[in-house]
């Protein structure tokens, strides 16, 4: 063996870990620290609803909305109408999904648990209680079906599920054994059980005890997404909402005509209902006076139809009162139908009958949600952006100001690729948190998604290495 080249490679290696470890120490003592973070802490979100208000789900899993609360669909203890975020009381962590109806909200907490607040005049929140005209501006929780209220996870009596969807003025859940339940008002047989009586807590939907993926609610109609791809739906149908072929009310569900396979999502609106196929594809079917099913025509469809331009490419679908969106696997959107209040985000007030670009949007966005006149984009770093109607504060820039592009919702800010302190900005300290990371000396980062920042998937010296060079200078991007 020779000795010689053996203490050499040693004596290198030893010298280029000195070297890379003399960087990091000076990266720390040199590079400029940030100013002291604001004690307004600004979160990312992570989803995000809308109805005539807006929520997002964060992701430290505490919940925030915005815009009109007059039944307290806020959730902070008020019903004032608020132009920024503000907190919904006791939910400012352990949550993993919200739904937004017309005037109330509901979301999961990670458990699983349903709790919802707002109106409750119909029985919407599940609680047990209905009939009242006082709002309910703090969350509730909803009963499990055939339980006495009070309802409380203390008594055990509380209903849980996988996912939840509010409407105009009732609620579903999705059960973990895919089943589906529903509750509040029944005048157009939306909650599925056979009758027209409102329910103040969760019934079952006739014929869907198990079987069903997903489940989405419009103003006063409710749609399933079955396991094996297929769509139902009940509710009102005076304008082919239901896409049976009818026009005639369904209190059970029907079958929605050549979609008993094949897709992947669906999205009922204020009157109209979107569905998007496996391919990638978007069908609508329903009312149609504002060009909200994208065929390019005003003409009412009782069964699905094509939406122009979007045979496939299509991530997910969004549908408001009187226009629909959808997100492209690109992380663009676009959005057609009523565009009065600047909902399409095309920098105009003019309907559209077929698709058209959101302004400023043509990548970048992770998740869509369309209210009833008004849009929101989620975007892949965890800000949110909105346009459209903003009478109430529902597009939460501090404004009142109708907006025809999107603006930027004050105090939920995009966060950047390896900032793992959550400082607001990328510098020599986290650096050294990955370090640490890496060596053990701790157990976990503020902000672990914004670690990898190779996306390699691994969170390493890689990754420390990567972000000191974007200090040096030597890279301008870092991948999370």
């Amino acid at each position: 063996m020779n000795t010689t080249n053996v203490c050499a490679k040693a004596w290198n290696w030893g010298l280029l870990t000195l070297v890379a470890v003399m960087l990091v120490v000076a990266a720390v003592l040199l590079w400029p620290r940030p100013g002291p973070a604001s004690a307004n802490h600004l979160t990312g979100a992570a989803a995000i609803a809308a109805g005539i208000h807006t929520c997002a789900l964060t992701t430290e899993g505490g919940v925030k909305c915005w815009g009109y609360n007059g039944e307290g669909q806020l959730g902070d203890g008020t019903t004032m109408n608020r132009t920024t975020s503000v907190d919904v009381v006791g939910l400012g962590s352990g949550m993993a999904a919200i739904a937004a109806g017309l005037h109330h909200t509901c979301a999961l907490t990670s458990g699983g648990g349903a709790t919802c607040w707002g109106y409750n005049f119909y029985g919407q929140l599940g609680n047990g209680a209905g009939g009242g005209l006082d709002p309910n501006p703090t969350p509730v929780d909803v009963c499990a079906s055939g339980a006495t209220p009070p309802c409380t996870a203390t008594n055990n009596n509380v209903l849980t599920g996988v996912a939840i969807a509010a409407g105009g003025f009732h609620t579903c859940a999705l059960t973990s054994g895919g089943g589906v339940k529903c509750w509040g008002w029944n005048g157009e047989g939306q909650l599925g059980d056979g009758t027209n009586t409102d329910r103040t807590t969760p019934v079952d939907v006739l014929g869907l005890g198990s079987g069903v993926a997903a489940i989405a609610a419009g103003r006063e109609h409710t749609c399933a997404l079955t396991s094996v791809g297929g769509v139902k739906c009940w509710g009102w149908n005076g304008l082919g909402l239901l896409g049976d072929g009818t026009t005639t009310d369904r209190t059970t569900p029907v079958d929605v005509v050549g979609l008993g396979s094949g897709v992947a999502a669906i999205a009922p609106a204020g009157y109209h209902t979107c569905a998007l196929t496996t391919e990638g594809g978007v069908k609508c079917w329903g009312s149609n006076g504002a060009g909200q099913l994208g065929d390019g025509t005003t003409m009412i469809r009782t069964t699905p139809v094509d939406v122009v331009g979007l045979g496939s490419g299509v991530a997910a679908i969004a549908a408001g009162g009187h226009h629909s969106c959808a997100l492209t696997r690109d992380g663009g959107v676009k959005c057609w139908g009523s565009n009065g209040d600047g909902q399409l985000g095309d920098g105009t007030t003019a309907r559209r009958t077929a698709p058209v670009d959101v302004a400023e949007l043509g990548s970048g966005v992770a998740a869509i949600a369309a209210g009833f006149s008004h849009t929101c984009a989620l975007t892949g770093g965890g800000g949110v952006k909105c346009w459209g109607d903003n009478d109430s504060g529902a597009l939460g820039d501090g404004t009142t100001t109708q907006r025809t592009t999107p603006v930027d919702v004050a105090g939920l800010k995009p966060t950047a690729c390896g900032d793992v302190n959550d400082s607001g900005s990328v510098d020599s300290i986290d650096v050294a948190l990955v370090l640490q990371l890496t060596a053990g000396l701790v157990g976990s980062l503020e902000n672990e998604a914004s670690a990898d920042v190779n996306g390699d998937g691994t969170i390493n010296t890689i990754d420390a290495a990567l972000i000191l060079q974007l200090g040096a200078g030597l890279v301008t991007t870092l991948n999370c």
